[in-house]
C-alpha cells in the first residue's frame, strides 16, 4: 500500500477538510424560563440557525435561570462558562454600564446598524464584557408600571408613589430613586411570591412576557405611557465567537440580524395583543396626564444618562452623538 505524499495529502485535505470538520456546537442559556415569550422567540432564532447551519454550526439551549441565575449570567459568559446568552443589557450593567443606552435611546435597531451606533456599543461590550453582540431583540416594546391597587395621580398628572412599594431591576433603579419611590430590587423569579405575600404592590416590566409569569393575577392596573424600551440582547462569548469558522460566524450574524428586524415588527403587534388580553381578563389601564406625564418620561431618559456618566464617562459623548 502506497502512502500519499505530503503535497497530495494537503490537496486532499483542502478538498475534504470542510466536510470532515466537526460541527461547531454553541451552548446557550436564557434569562427567562422556557415557556416565556422571550425564550420562545430565542428558540425560533436557534431553530433557524440550526437549519441554516446544519453540519456547520449548532446552538444547544441548556435552559434558563435554573441553569445559571440571572445575576451570574453576564460573568458566566464573560469567563466562557457559557457561549451564548439571551440577556437584557439591564442585567449586564455591572460589566458594561453603557448597555443602558439601548433602553434609554429611541433609535430603532435598524438605524443603529446604519449610523455606527451598533458597532460602537458592540465594541464596548467586547472590551468590557468579552462579548460579541449579535442582536437587539424586542426593541419596540417599552416598560410599564403595574399596580395591585388603583394608582393615584398627583395634581400634575404623574403617579403618586407615596403608597407604592415597587419591584425594580438595576436598569430603572436610578429613575425611581430620583422620583423618591420606594422599591425593592428583585429578580423576576421572586416577584410572584412577593406580590402574593404583599411584600410589593407594584411592578415595572414590559407587557411582553408579563402574563406568562402569572403576575397579572395580582396587578390589576397598568399605568401608561410606557417608558424606556426593551434591551434584550443575544450575545456570545467573544473568544468562542472568534473560534468559530468564518462560515459559522456568517450564519449566526446574518440570522441574528434577520431576527432582530423581525422581532421589532412582530413585538409591536404582540405587545398590543398581550395588553388587550390582560384588559379582557379584568386589568384596567390608567393614563398619566400632562405635565406630569412628560415630566416622568423626561426623568426616565435623564436617569439613564446620569447613571452611565457617573459610572464611566469615557464613551458618553460618542454614545450621545450616535444614539440620541
Amino acid at each position: 500500500m502506497k502512502f500519499l505524499k505530503p503535497a497530495a495529502l494537503a490537496a486532499m485535505m483542502a478538498v475534504f477538510g470542510t466536510a470532515a470538520a466537526a460541527e461547531d456546537v454553541i451552548n446557550a442559556v436564557t434569562f427567562t424560563p422556557g415557556p416565556s415569550d422571550f425564550s420562545k422567540e430565542f428558540a425560533r432564532f436557534v431553530e433557524d440557525v440550526n437549519a441554516k447551519g446544519k453540519g456547520v454550526v449548532r446552538i444547544d439551549i441548556k435552559g434558563g435561570p435554573e441553569v445559571i441565575p440571572n445575576p451570574q449570567l453576564g460573568t458566566a459568559q464573560q469567563s466562557g462558562l457559557i457561549d451564548m446568552v439571551l440577556l437584557p443589557a439591564g442585567l449586564y450593567l455591572e460589566l458594561v454600564p453603557e448597555g443602558e443606552v439601548l433602553s434609554a435611546s429611541s433609535l430603532p435597531p435598524a438605524e443603529a446598524r446604519k449610523n455606527g451606533a451598533w458597532d460602537l456599543i458592540d465594541s464596548i461590550y467586547q472590551k468590557k464584557g468579552n462579548a460579541k453582540l449579535l442582536a437587539h431583540m424586542d426593541a419596540s416594546a417599552g416598560f410599564h408600571l403595574w399596580t395591585v391597587n388603583e394608582p393615584k395621580l398627583n395634581a400634575d398628572g404623574m403617579v403618586d408613589f407615596k403608597d407604592i412599594v415597587l419591584r425594580a431591576s438595576p436598569l430603572y433603579k436610578q429613575l425611581f430613586e430620583n422620583l423618591g419611590a420606594t422599591f425593592i430590587i428583585q429578580p423576576a423569579g421572586e416577584v410572584y411570591t412577593s406580590l402574593e405575600r404583599g411584600v410589593i404592590n407594584a411592578n415595572a416590566y414590559p407587557a411582553l412576557g408579563y402574563a406568562s409569569f402569572g403576575w397579572d393575577k395580582f396587578t390589576k392596573y397598568r399605568v401608561d405611557p410606557s417608558f424606556f424600551r426593551m434591551d434584550v440582547l443575544i450575545s456570545m462569548n467573544l473568544d468562542r465567537f472568534n473560534d468559530l469558522s468564518p462560515e459559522a460566524q456568517k450564519i449566526i450574524v446574518d440570522t441574528a440580524a434577520e431576527h432582530e428586524a423581525k422581532s421589532f415588527a412582530d413585538t409591536a403587534t404582540l405587545v398590543e395583543k398581550l395588553k388587550a388580553d390582560m384588559v379582557a381578563n379584568g386589568q384596567k389601564p390608567v393614563e398619566m396626564k400632562d405635565p406630569g406625564k412628560t415630566k416622568f418620561l423626561e426623568a426616565a431618559a435623564a436617569a439613564s444618562w446620569q447613571r452611565m456618566e457617573a459610572r464611566d464617562a469615557t464613551y458618553i459623548a460618542d454614545l450621545k452623538k450616535l444614539f440620541q
